[in-house]
């Protein structure tokens, strides 16, 4: 069954499901994500004495705010891990040795009991599940397809309870990241449609370029942060979910 999606004066027709980035998107989490990279510089600083404030700049963290165009609001953990280690390489450690210490002080931070994602750290925004559930009661597939880790995706979905209206929890696990369209692609193929089909929803640049690349049906920008030349590229810009609006099945 396919579905006719408006949004704003614009009408996305035959429509068979819709993926979601998740940070910025379904969850307002700049703040936990601010706190972990403040905790990662700093816990690296200790070691590397003068790497702190600059690795925070490269987080995209100054004056204690998230960019929510930066490193840590829309890469991946891998690619976060990456750029830690070429500042410690600067100092002049070995790659090998500058990866390794950035790995284990990013798996440290990870285990932290003091620092937990948690619906409180990370809530909702207000409209989204009953925009997820209204979707899912129209007969839409529903995916999520994040920069962040795929146990981190799962872990989302079961924390806010949101089982009955997410069928892909799709993370960044392998080498490829956005906005590589075969991420786009492959999540399609694991909710079994077609990306002529499908629409992407996220807040980043890279959500938009790999959905437009995959040959998305379209792409819808999330504007929450007042980056709409950020998301000049997506078919429409809007700053709530609650914009979106089902024509007819």
């Amino acid at each position: 069954m396919s579905i006719a999606i408006a949004c704003k004066d614009l009408e996305f027709d035959n429509i068979v499901a819709i993926i979601f980035d998740k940070d910025g998107t379904l969850e307002n989490s700049l703040a936990f994500w601010r706190e972990l990279g403040i905790q990662r510089a700093r816990l690296i600083d200790a070691q590397i004495p003068g790497v702190g404030e600059p690795l925070l700049m490269a987080f995209g963290i100054q004056d204690n705010t998230l960019d929510p165009k930066g490193l840590m609001a829309v890469g991946s953990r891998q690619e976060n891990e990456i750029a830690a280690a070429a500042y410690i390489a600067e100092t002049g450690r070995a790659w090998f040795e500058a990866r390794q210490i950035a790995s284990n002080a990013f798996t440290e931070i990870s285990a932290s009991k003091y620092l937990i994602k948690t619906p409180e750290s990370a809530p909702l925004f207000p409209e989204i599940r009953e925009v997820l559930k209204s979707l899912t009661n129209a007969g839409l597939k529903l995916g999520i397809l994040s920069a962040d880790s795929s146990s981190g995706v799962e872990d989302f979905v079961t924390n806010h309870q949101l089982e009955e209206c997410i069928q892909l929890k799709m993370g960044t696990d392998e080498n490829i990241s956005k906005p590589d369209p075969q991420l786009f692609i492959q999540a399609c193929q694991a909710l079994g449609v077609e990306p002529e089909q499908t629409l992407m929803i996220g807040d980043s640049q890279g959500d938009i370029e790999m959905a437009a690349s995959a040959g998305a049906a379209g792409t819808i920008g999330v504007c929450r942060y007042g980056n709409l030349s950020d998301l000049a590229s997506a078919n429409v810009q809007i700053a709530s979910l609650s914009e979106i609006k089902i024509l007819k099945s």
